[in-house]
């Protein structure tokens, strides 16, 4: 529950984006009015600005189990998955012409991918089942000696299902492929253990605003033995992958969130809010669930059946309750995540996403129940 001036704002908008919190928010003022210099810079301002750069490069390094030197700051998710997806493309492409993918992938990678598939790379897209679950025999069948990228992400963004990426790497071991393993971790870090070099990637994609750091900021992991190729060129920064002037305060408030994540503490918090809401929402006569039951606790996909998701949102937000109908990168476009799940349409127009962060209570739950309850009651049915 957030409060505000003059309302309660019961946020469950979470894997949208997340409020920054108060030490992150603290620290990009403290850089933009006091460490302002640039770390390229020659000088004492120049130093300071560097030090707070490597400090935040430090703290996320750690926090995945990796070198320092193997993360690069990028403008955010996107940005990062492009550069993994374009650049080993660009490295690796006289070695073979097949990518690996699923059909869940967040539109960043999906439609970098779809890209690449019009200039003439091919793409296997591995499809969930029912229940939006995939096994490693899958992925085993379709990564061949000329696959150079499988791009699988570790959490789904719409419906919580967690990825077997563990396993991909002996596969690609396995198949005499030269292919990089990279891995979307935008909706996972923060949130589970991730150790990077434990999982065998290659690259690996996080985000800032997901974890209560500012938006336009986030990183890439590039393995230090793994090449890729840029995509921008004109300054020595970042060792030249991702070149221009580092957005030092946001990268300074993204280090000081990651400083805060604290997995054991916040995971069986958030476990319990996610039975707590499964019983209060399954009890709700027209509402299913589209998440697995072993999702992550962190985000349950529903469906009010017979009324499209636009209509249930307004609703809702009238009463201060925030959610989503999907990804927020969409803006609303059908669920293509639903959609190779095998859902029905009407179903997936119906479909509610609910994310949840260490800020959420009970009472955030118990107010959508019963603003649910009430939609569903009075709004207009699809006919």
């Amino acid at each position: 529950m957030l409060t505000g001036e003059d309302s309660v704002e019961h946020y469950l908008d979470n894997s949208a984006t997340t409020r920054v919190s108060k030490a992150a928010a603290d620290k990009v003022y403290e850089v933009m009015r006091e460490n302002y210099g640039n770390p390229s810079s020659l000088h004492t301002l120049g130093f300071r600005a560097e030090q707070e750069l490597n400090a935040a490069r430090a703290a996320l390094a750690k926090a995945l189990g990796v070198n320092d030197d193997e993360i690069y700051f990028t403008s955010g998710g996107t940005e990062a998955n492009n550069t993994a997806v374009f650049g080993t493309v660009k490295w690796l492409r006289r070695r073979g012409n097949r990518i690996v993918t699923t059909a869940i992938e967040h539109s960043s990678v999906y439609e970098a991918i779809n890209h690449l598939e019009e200039e003439g790379i091919e793409v296997i897209r591995v499809k969930p089942d029912e229940n939006g679950h995939f096994t490693a025999e899958q992925f085993a069948e379709v990564i061949d000696e000329k696959t150079i990228l499988v791009s699988v992400m570790a959490v789904n963004n719409e419906i919580g299902t967690i990825l077997p990426i563990e396993k991909l790497r002996i596969i690609i071991g396995k198949s005499s492929s030269p292919a990089m393993l990279h891995c979307d971790c935008v909706q996972a870090f923060g949130k589970i253990p991730l150790k990077l070099k434990k999982l065998g990637v290659d690259l690996a994609t996080v985000s800032g605003h997901k974890i209560h750091a500012p938006k336009g900021v986030g990183a890439l992991y590039v393995r230090k033995e793994a090449r890729i190729k840029p995509l921008h060129f004109g300054g020595e920064q970042e060792k030249k992958l991702r070149p221009g002037t580092e957005a030092l305060p946001l990268i300074a408030g993204f280090g000081e969130a990651v400083k805060e994540i604290d997995i054991p503490k916040s995971y069986p918090a958030i476990r319990q809010l996610n039975s707590y809401a499964k019983e209060k929402l399954g009890s709700i006569e027209g509402v299913v669930f589209n998440s697995p039951d072993d999702a992550l606790p962190y985000i349950i996909n529903i469906s009010a059946l017979g009324i499209r998701s636009e209509t249930m949102l307004h609703h809702l937000e009238k009463k201060g309750i925030y959610i989503s109908s999907g990804s927020a990168c969409a803006k609303g476009k059908p669920s293509h995540v639903l959609s190779a799940m095998g859902i029905a349409k009407d179903r997936a127009d119906s479909a509610l996403r609910i994310s949840f962060s260490a800020e959420n209570r009970r009472d955030d739950i118990d107010a959508l129940a019963d603003a649910l309850t009430e939609g569903i009651n009075t709004l207009v049915k699809r006919k």
